[in-house]
């Protein structure tokens, strides 16, 4: 598949220590991919001036697009915000310190030729705490009891979009429930989604904030309000 432009998302709280790197590496392998690329920021009202980072950045590149939320959204508002901020016809979103490598992403977007969402998912345990692998299972159990979604490691960090597959969304999710929401639209639409398993880099500097208590309480509260219309 011939790929006109590009679009990367990142959702970012807190990552100073991290964006100028991931900037720098999105903006190399977009031009791998296409001329016509721009690189979307969607800073999640972060307090230790990854924002101003990124706003310096962009004054020196066109290419770079910061969108600011005013208040914290336990990352969902961020995504969202960042996604329909994008304006290319394939849009790539990953995490903040770029845990995919640079052959992983071109080797899922081929994939496109045979779908219109390509989904990331961990070939090894990211994360083998009793803790996180109860609630991991858990949550998963429950996408696919409430939504029928029978996909591996939903809240992954790289999803690729064909733009139109995004066209028209109205998301309500605050929390990472937001993969979620969009694959169940995707899926009501009609839309073809193709995984892709890959083996993630550990997060070298910085810290996840997705684990925090207020933000796994969101993730529930979403989930319940989107599958029972609240």
């Amino acid at each position: 598949m011939k790929i006109n432009s590009v679009s990367f998302v990142f959702p970012m709280f807190n990552e100073a220590e991290n964006i100028g790197n991931t900037v720098g590496r999105a903006s190399t392998l977009a031009r791998q991919i296409s001329d016509d690329y721009e690189i979307v920021v969607a800073d999640d009202a972060s307090t230790d001036g990854s924002g101003d980072i990124i706003d310096r950045m962009a004054s020196a590149d066109s290419h770079i697009k910061p969108v600011h939320l005013k208040v914290n959204s336990k990352f969902g508002g961020a995504l969202n915000a960042g996604l329909m901020a994008s304006s290319k016809d394939v849009v790539i979103y990953t995490d903040s310190d770029f845990p995919a490598k640079e052959e992983d992403i071109k080797k899922a977007l081929e994939l496109l030729s045979e779908a219109d969402v390509v989904t990331a998912y961990s070939l090894v345990i990211k994360d083998a705490s009793p803790k996180r692998i109860v609630m991991s299972k858990g949550y998963n159990f429950l996408v696919q009891l409430l939504f029928g979604l029978h996909l591996k490691d939903i809240n992954s960090g790289l999803k690729i979009y064909k733009k139109h597959v995004l066209a028209g969304l109205n998301l309500k999710s605050k929390s990472p429930f937001i993969d979620v929401e969009i694959f169940a639209e995707v899926v009501r639409r009609g839309f073809k989604i193709k995984p892709y398993g890959l083996v993630f880099d550990v997060r070298a500097k910085g810290s996840s904030t997705i684990s925090r208590m207020s933000v796994v309480t969101r993730t529930f509260w979403d989930m319940f309000a989107y599958r029972f219309g609240w």
